[in-house]
């Protein structure tokens, strides 16, 4: 996924979310990471991870796990620039994604594997500190779609 999908689905002139662009910071070991409770038509978190110069971004319906034995769906949605990262405000009625957005856990993070289909990573924040893994899910007759991850926190 690239901005493209970002950019098409807002209009900057109604919100306050940033345009951003792609950042190039493939040589920091640490990089940021941040979790935003949204409440749009539905309460849900959003887990973002700086990857490849974006935030690649995933949905947590019910609120990311803060201790092991807990696995949460993942829905990967678009990616998003670098600065929004720091956003938090309303997204007007009628634009994509309205609803109240706030910061509810920021950090650094390490990664130890990325691919296509699993991510692990070390995160430095406020509530979620700790080894999390990421792993994609088959499409199945009970969870439809291409995007379905889960999210659980994994001590070594």
């Amino acid at each position: 996924m690239t901005l493209e999908e970002y950019r098409r689905k807002r209009d900057f002139s109604k919100t306050g979310e940033p345009e951003g662009k792609i950042e190039n910071a493939k040589d920091r070991v640490e990089r940021i990471f941040v979790v935003q409770k949204h409440k749009a038509t539905h309460l849900h978190y959003d887990l973002r991870l700086e990857i490849d110069g974006v935030l690649k971004s995933w949905a947590v319906p019910k609120g990311p796990p803060l201790r092991e034995g807990i696995k949460r769906l993942a829905v990967q949605t678009e990616d998003h620039p670098i600065e929004y990262a720091d956003f938090e405000g309303v997204i007007p009625e009628g634009e994509y994604g309205a609803g109240t957005v706030e910061i509810w856990d920021k950090g650094t993070f390490i990664a130890e594997e990325i691919d296509d289909n699993k991510i692990i990573v070390n995160l430095n924040g406020t509530k979620m500190n700790g080894r999390y893994i990421l792993i994609k899910l088959k499409p199945s007759p009970r969870l439809k779609g291409e995007n379905n991850w889960l999210l659980f926190k994994k001590e070594k």
